[in-house]
């Protein structure tokens, strides 16, 4: 399922937050007219990526039974509800699950990181 099969999937330009407050792997929900949007933001080096905050496996949240989902080294993601890892950089599954993670683009104006790409009515 891609991010914009979501129904309240955010449009392009939708602001998410600060890119300051982004530190390791958190959890948000981006709330428009469509409703509340599941998003999983993780700083990996310098950049920021965004993925739909649902496990591939069980539609659960990532963070559903705890908010570590970050690795030591900080290269994999974790869901908390039956452990399958992905990349952090990719959302690639690593194990636990038959696909990876949905990737939502992100761009950053002014410190402030929005939805990116097309829209999501497209």
């Amino acid at each position: 399922m891609a991010w914009t099969d979501f129904s309240s999937a955010p449009d392009y330009g939708t602001p998410v937050c600060p890119v300051a407050d982004v530190s390791g792997a958190m959890t948000l929900t981006v709330t428009t007219a469509k409703g509340e949007f599941p998003i999983l933001l993780v700083k990996v080096g310098s950049d920021v990526k965004g993925y739909v905050n649902a496990c591939p496996h069980q539609y659960l949240p990532l963070d559903y039974r705890g908010s570590q989902l970050l690795s030591s080294d900080g290269a994999k993601l974790m869901c908390t509800a039956h452990g399958a890892s992905f990349m952090a950089e990719t959302g690639d599954v690593i194990e636990g699950a038959e696909c990876g993670l949905d990737a939502v683009p992100l761009e950053i104006r002014d410190g402030m990181i929005v939805v990116g790409g097309c829209c999501a009515t497209e």
